[in-house]
Formats: structure tokens, C-alpha cells, sequence
């Protein structure tokens, strides 16, 4: 009986026309039109070379480690190119930024660098945070000089080279160092959120199915609820056949989804595509625990509950984002136990956490959250359908 409803269900769910638009079709659309709003956005986001200027004096003269580095981040061989730079005069540079030919110049002054910009700016942020990571290696080498030298004295070595300690302390930073590289076009991707809150939102949809097969075995909701109930057979056994066929069809149409986004839209998910799919799959049984509580609580038709789900989704969808990646912000810093009842974010937030973070921490605490939503929605329901009764059918 379990094999029998089981593909039964599917079919069924397979032939409803209206369930294969709002689940299939739709987030496709959505995904189109997405792509046609943002994809000129995303690519006015690329960072490009910019022109800057370093004023030549005597004390610049005697910045090694500072002349080293920005001559590798203006080399025309280096691909990951990020400044023109001009060496000049300090006159020179401050007419170059009054006219708005470069975006801010490097002047030292007691042997320390400053960065001098007319407006603040994405590029003299970057010139800001370049120089300062020049700045903490210079400490690095400092440091580790001053020790070494100590090391040798300590050892009654009287007679090292100062020079030659620092050279092989540069040398292993420059074997050890993380290069800036220009990946811009996808870590400033702002909007690549959107298409995560489309597939949180595709499995929420997933509710539909989970909210129609459930229906199907309520007396009050459909024939075949009323020969099931008049039936010997188990009524846990139709349920649970029932609520995996809808989660078998809903995966179905995320799998379309994502091959969409991927293969046509081109969204870059990253590279952890194992984990990408797990949470993929445990969003989309988190949508369909949410179809069958409200299956299971609301005594209403079954056009009314498709709308609340459907309605609770979409609420769920901007809280995550899909509006704009600003309220979501708001209520991450202000409320954050909304967003942490909020399957759609959830599931948004583990996509992002996957794409952004180098640790799995955030990813697996959303995974955490998901799977107690499950457990809880399920418990309601089947307490809820375990008092199910009828005074005639």
C-alpha cells in the first residue's frame, strides 16, 4: 500500500497544472527577470585599474618593502593589476587629484605613509587598505628582525648581518603572502542574495505539494480522504507515502531550478556543490513540513490554504531579502530571532555563508535550525491529524 500511494501521489501531484506553474514555472520567471534587472548592475561592479600617484621623495626613496609592493600591484605583467601610478612631486599630485586624474596619492612623511583622496570612495577605500597592509607587513618584518637579532646575541653571535636577516625575513613573506586578486565581479556581487531567496522561496513552494497531499487524505477535503479514512489501512502509512511523493515532485522542479540558474543564468554557487545540494534538499523538506502543519491545522478550504501558504512564503521571502538585501540587513542587526525562525533565510543565509565565509560554523547552524523547524512543524501536524475525527462522512 505504501509503494501504491506513493505513485500515486506523484502522478497525481505531476497532473495538476496549477501545483507544476507555481512551482516549476514560475521561479524560472522569476529568475528572468532577475537576471535582466541585475546582470548591468553586477557588471558596473567590476573594479577596474585605477590611476594613482605616489609622491617621489627622499623619504620614499627609502621605503623598500613599500616601492616593492606597489611596483608588483602596478606591473602591466601582473594580471591581477590594480593601480597606474605616477611618480611625482607633491605639487604635482595635489594638481593631479584637484583635477580628478587620480584617485588619491601616497606622500610620506616621518618615515610613515599617508594617503591623501578628495572624496572617500570604493577605490581610496582600497588604496587605504592596501597601504595598511603594507604597513602591518613592514611591522611583521620589524619585529621578526628585532627577535632574530636578540636569538643571535643570545647565542653569542656578535657578528650577524643585519641586512641578510631581513632579506630572508622578506623573502618568506613574499613565499607565504596572499596576493590581491581582482574577483570583484563576484565578492561584490550584492545582488547574487536575490537568487538565493529564489530558491529559498522555490522550497517553500514545495509546501504546495506537501499542503495538496495531505489534503487528498483529509475526509472533509477530498474522496479519497473519505475512502481512506473508511479503510484498514494504516492512516500513518498514506501520510507519510503521501509526504514523500510531494517531497520526490518538489525536488523534482528544484533540481530544474537550479540546473536553470546554473546553466543558463550562469550564478555562480561556488564550489562546495555537495553541501550546496544538501542544503538544497533539507530547504525543500523544511517547505513541505510547512504545506503539511498548515494542511494539518487550518479547517479551510483547499483553495485558502494553498493561498496562506503561499502567502506565508512570500512573507518569508522578503524577510530574507528578495526585496532588497537591506531588510535583511535591518532585521540580521535589530531582530535577529526573526530571520532565525525564518526558514527562507535559512536557507538564504546558509548560500550565503557557503559563498562568503571560509568556515562551515554559520552553514551548519542554519542546517541546525532547518531540521528543528522540520521536527516542529511535524509534530504539530501529526498531533493535529492523530485528533482527527468525523461525525459522519
Amino acid at each position: 500500500m505504501f509503494i501504491h500511494n506513493l505513485k500515486y501521489t506523484i502522478k497525481t501531484l505531476f497532473k495538476n497544472k496549477i501545483l507544476v506553474f507555481w512551482t516549476f514555472a514560475f521561479p524560472i520567471i522569476l529568475g528572468i527577470f532577475f537576471n535582466m534587472a541585475f546582470s548591468n548592475i553586477e557588471k558596473d561592479e567590476v573594479l577596474k585599474v585605477f590611476d594613482i600617484a605616489v609622491v617621489d621623495n627622499d623619504e620614499f626613496e627609502t621605503q623598500e618593502i613599500y616601492k616593492n609592493a606597489l611596483k608588483e600591484l602596478s606591473d602591466n605583467d601582473n594580471k591581477d593589476k590594480l593601480f597606474n601610478i605616477k611618480y611625482v612631486s607633491n605639487k604635482k599630485a595635489d594638481s593631479l587629484l584637484d583635477d580628478s586624474k587620480i584617485e588619491g596619492y601616497v606622500v610620506f612623511k616621518n618615515d610613515e605613509p599617508q594617503v591623501v583622496v578628495k572624496a572617500n570612495g570604493t577605490y581610496q577605500t582600497l588604496l587605504k587598505f592596501v597601504i595598511n597592509e603594507i604597513r602591518q607587513n613592514e611591522t611583521i618584518v620589524e619585529e621578526l628582525t628585532e627577535k632574530n637579532i636578540e636569538n643571535e646575541i643570545a647565542n653569542g653571535n656578535f657578528t650577524f648581518d643585519k641586512d641578510k636577516i631581513v632579506n630572508q625575513i622578506l623573502d618568506k613573506i613574499n613565499d607565504e603572502q596572499v596576493n590581491l586578486k581582482n574577483i570583484s565581479n563576484s565578492n561584490l556581487s550584492y545582488m547574487q542574495i536575490e537568487y538565493y531567496t529564489l530558491i529559498a522561496m522555490m522550497c517553500m513552494y514545495g509546501g504546495i505539494f506537501g499542503l495538496t497531499a495531505i489534503n487528498n487524505c483529509l475526509a472533509n477535503m477530498s474522496s479519497k480522504g473519505k475512502r481512506i479514512s473508511v479503510s484498514p489501512n494504516k492512516k500513518s502509512t498514506i501520510i507519510l507515502s503521501s509526504t514523500i511523493g510531494s517531497y520526490a515532485v518538489s525536488l523534482v522542479g528544484l533540481a530544474v531550478l537550479m540546473a536553470f540558474l546554473t546553466f543558463v543564468i550562469k550564478v555562480d554557487f561556488g564550489e562546495n556543490l555537495l553541501l550546496i545540494i544538501l542544503l538544497s534538499m533539507v530547504g525543500d523538506l523544511a517547505g513541505i513540513a510547512l504545506g503539511v502543519v498548515i494542511a494539518s491545522i487550518f479547517r479551510v478550504s483547499e483553495g485558502a490554504k494553498t493561498g496562506i501558504t503561499i502567502a506565508v512564503t512570500m512573507f518569508f521571502s522578503v524577510f530574507s531579502g528578495m526585496m532588497g538585501v537591506t531588510l535583511k540587513y535591518v532585521i540580521d542587526k535589530n531582530v535577529p530571532i526573526i530571520n532565525l525562525i525564518n526558514p527562507n533565510n535559512l536557507i538564504t543565509d546558509g548560500f550565503y555563508s557557503l559563498y562568503y565565509y571560509d568556515t562551515l560554523d554559520r552553514y551548519f547552524r542554519d542546517i541546525i535550525y532547518l531540521i528543528i523547524f522540520i521536527i516542529i512543524c511535524l509534530l504539530i501536524s501529526f498531533v493535529s491529524l492523530r485528533r482527527e475525527k468525523y461525525d459522519s462522512i
